[in-house]
């Protein structure tokens, strides 16, 4: 057992000012999130929340990515939903092969997706998302899309046996073993992550993250280029599930400092803040019930296990 199992960091948080902050300001999908995170949530109430942001086509929008608030479904929103979905696990939804099936008609003849399709109403959306080339696949929304559907498939079989699944897998394989330069650290980041949640079903994934490590320092920093000051990828961006191979990118005594860090990072209303500016008023209160429900489930994942287990 490593300095990483064996401590309870959620020891270290304060669980009733989280909940609290969750209460005051998140929105009403990620308060369902939040109950699942801590063991004691309501998985059709999770799902009925997500589905106020669900279009008839089976894509997502309406802000569910909260940087993108326009109404059509987007490639964006569709990686928020698949968190959805694997946070009711193993409660499986019809809704996430349908997403799937929307996904496959919005793919781009390589097999890849694009960053964004044209965006309708731009008001309060970043840039990056209403300026994105929609003929162009991006390996970086790619990746965190199926790195997100892969941790759900790894429990509803309707998403694992998805011909979309299988097609994205392919094109982020390929645009993964043909990365040269120096990518881009989110890029890198989602790249990673998607080998992670993959390597189970694709046994390639785990030498294609060996490859990636000389991109990756030790204490695994990397600046977000044009972003704030202190936007980084950081190692748990790399690799927040424990137990894949992504975790072998980093010396145990990083990731347990970066889990310490991560408890630290509570602030005094209980929330958890983010790095990286917000582009709506709506938004910047919107990421952090998000960034609350990730650190919450993150550290979580990382209890040391029960006496007898």
């Amino acid at each position: 057992m490593d300095s990483t199992d064996s401590i309870d960091r959620t020891d270290t948080i304060d669980s009733t000012a989280a909940t609290g902050f969750m209460a005051t300001h998140a929105r009403v999908l990620d308060r369902h999130r939040f109950g699942l995170a801590l063991g004691d949530g309501d998985p059709e109430a999770a799902l009925a929340a997500l589905e106020a942001y669900r279009n008839p086509d089976g894509g997502y929008g309406w802000g569910l990515e909260p940087d993108l608030r326009s109404p059509e479904s987007q490639p964006g929103p569709a990686l928020h939903a698949f968190e959805v979905f694997t946070d009711i696990g193993p409660h499986t939804s019809p809704r996430a092969a349908e997403l799937c099936d929307w996904l496959a008609s919005v793919t781009l003849p390589d097999g890849g997706l694009p960053f964004a399709l044209p965006v309708g109403a731009p008001a309060g959306c970043a840039p990056f998302w209403t300026q994105a080339d929609p003929t162009v696949s991006s390996l970086q929304i790619s990746a965190i899309v199926a790195a997100n559907a892969h941790r759900s498939a790894a429990f509803d079989p309707a998403v694992a046996a998805h011909p979309w699944l299988a097609q994205v897998t392919r094109y982020c394989l390929s645009a993964i073993r043909e990365l040269s330069g120096k990518p881009q650290p989110m890029e890198l980041a989602f790249a990673v992550q998607f080998l992670d949640a993959a390597h189970h079903r694709h046994p390639e994934a785990a030498e294609l993250i060996d490859r990636l490590r000389e991109h990756i320092p030790p204490d695994g920093l990397l600046r977000v280029d044009g972003g704030a000051d202190d936007e980084f990828m950081r190692p748990l961006d790399f690799a927040p599930v424990s137990g894949g191979p992504a975790r072998d990118l980093f010396a145990p005594e990083v990731v347990d400092g970066e889990l310490r860090r991560l408890a630290a990072g509570q602030q005094d209303d209980g929330g958890w803040r983010v790095d990286f500016a917000s582009f709506s008023p709506a938004a910047a209160l919107e990421w952090r019930g998000h960034a609350t429900v990730r650190a919450v489930s993150i550290l979580r994942d990382h209890r040391p296990p029960a006496p007898g287990s």
